[in-house]
């Protein structure tokens, strides 16, 4: 009973969602037009349920490139309509279409001069007629037996909600590194905003030996830099070689006097390295691809190394 109840539940909210799709049609791409000529906020509001709806709505908006708020209107009316601005875009929720709270608030909002676009489920509702875009979310049925709870009709209403921040997305061109910007705390922002001069080892903290270094001085570098590894340079400063402790270890069980030898001799040529401006995930990729767990960077001198990043540094920002 309780299984099928809730499979009764879904195919209830699918059904009415299919349903909404064959009713997208003029009004649908006129509100989206209008929101996009909209030079200041989209201000979404509601009540009850609709208002938790146009809650997320409004964030879906924002965080996609279309500047949103949300106004409760049982606040409106006491102060804060102040934040509708005449050119603005209201998006006015209510299933019924003839919630007091926000019927209240249609005649400041139209004498504010902002546009307003009514969101309802019956189409010859008191707020349905006052939109200049009405755009309609009727339900056949709730999933509620009691057909009291909104369920169906929420849901449509918030994908109605998500429709319209898909297509002010697609239509402004909003691409994965916008979508980033707004975003700077989450994994996506930091593989698509982070750079490597962001994370790297700079200055004296980079482990760097001449070619001609014996490589007892050269330990002391590897130790006290600790990352378990040196760049080796050449006289003009560019990057020739890379020796790790793996690579000492290795030399020590052929049976190598490490400790007599060059740095040069030990090295191995051509290490990996990348720029600083590159993004921090792609040196992630690099380290991936190659088993390796620090990298070079370069700067604007093609290769002069200035800096170093390593597998913990990007571990610690939240990349891998």
């Amino acid at each position: 009973m309780i299984i099928e109840e809730a499979k009764k539940v879904i195919r209830i909210e699918a059904r009415a969602l299919l349903a909404l799709a064959d009713t997208i049609d003029d009004a649908f791409k006129q509100a989206v037009e209008l929101i996009l000529r909209c030079r200041g906020r989209v201000v979404v509001t509601g009540m009850g349920k609709s208002g938790l709806i146009g809650q997320k709505i409004a964030s879906t908006f924002s965080s996609t490139g279309t500047p949103s708020s949300f106004l409760h209107p049982a606040e409106g009316v006491h102060g804060d309509l102040g934040m509708i601005m005449k050119g603005d875009v209201v998006i006015a929720i209510s299933n019924s279409g003839e919630t007091e709270e926000i019927l209240r608030i249609l005649p400041v909002v139209k004498r504010l001069g902002a546009h307003l676009i009514t969101v309802a489920g019956n189409p010859t509702s008191t707020l349905a007629l006052a939109g200049d875009i009405f755009l309609p979310v009727t339900v056949k049925e709730e999933a509620c037996p009691l057909g009291l709870a909104p369920t169906a009709s929420t849901t449509v209403t918030l994908a109605l909600g998500d429709a319209l921040a898909v297509a002010l997305l697609v239509e402004r061109g909003f691409r994965e590194e916008d979508f980033a910007l707004f975003h700077p705390g989450g994994a996506l922002g930091k593989k698509l905003l982070l750079r490597v001069e962001d994370l790297m080892h700079a200055g004296d903290a980079v482990p760097l030996v001449g070619s001609g270094l014996l490589m007892r001085e050269a330990l002391f570098v590897i130790t006290a830099k600790g990352l378990g590894v040196t760049g080796v340079i050449d006289d003009g400063g560019s990057l020739v070689g890379i020796i790790t402790d793996g690579d000492l270890r290795r030399a020590l069980e052929r049976g190598v006097d490490i400790m007599s030898a060059s740095a040069g001799s030990m090295m191995k040529k051509n290490p990996k390295r990348i720029q600083k401006t590159e993004l921090a995930a792609k040196a992630l990729n690099i380290m991936e691809e190659s088993a390796i767990t620090s990298l070079f960077v370069i700067g604007e001198e093609q290769g002069v190394p200035v800096g170093i990043i390593h597998l913990h540094d990007l571990l610690k920002a939240g990349l891998a």
